[in-house]
């Protein structure tokens, strides 16, 4: 089973605000293990590039490096730097006026690095075809974009 198997589903419950969560860099490196963390996003339509309002492959790329970061200060109390991405997978369209999820899960950590496994899913799509700002949830979220990924954090003193 691939560490995507067990990532959060679309309508999972997401941490909120104030909910209990470990001190960073408190845990050893096997407690890290599985340590999950989910964004949501709209894709705003100023970020079609291509025709059919499709968006470049950099855009979930960058949303990648942005749930990486608050991996890295959720379990180790700074935003580390993005090292190297693996395996990265384009396999559905991003459209302006999708709604993505996107997903990280430590599958790995050593002293300094942890290995991510990445997902973005379009959860909700815009329907221009009905109107201007028409759009729904689908019914089977599609995956988008996979990736494994590579980050890095300062020695802990």
């Amino acid at each position: 089973m691939s560490g995507l198997d067990k990532l959060d589903q679309p309508g999972d419950k997401l941490d909120q605000p104030g909910d209990k969560v470990d001190r960073p860099g408190t845990r050893d490196r096997g407690e890290i293990v599985g340590t999950r963390v989910t964004h949501r996003r709209y894709v705003p339509y100023s970020h079609a590039h291509y025709a059919g309002n499709l968006v470049d492959g950099a855009y979930s790329l960058g949303l990648f490096g942005d749930v990486a970061t608050e991996m890295c200060i959720r379990t180790d109390g700074d935003e580390g730097l993005f090292a190297s991405y693996s395996d990265v997978q384009f396999r559905a369209p991003v459209r302006a006026g999708d709604v993505l999820e996107i997903t990280a899960e430590v599958v790995t950590a050593g002293r300094r690095s942890r290995t991510l496994e990445l997902q973005a899913v379009v959860v909700a799509r815009g329907r221009p075809d009905r109107s201007e700002s028409s759009a729904e949830l689908l019914a089977e979220p599609v995956v988008a974009t996979t990736a494994t990924g590579v980050v890095v954090v300062p020695a802990r003193p």
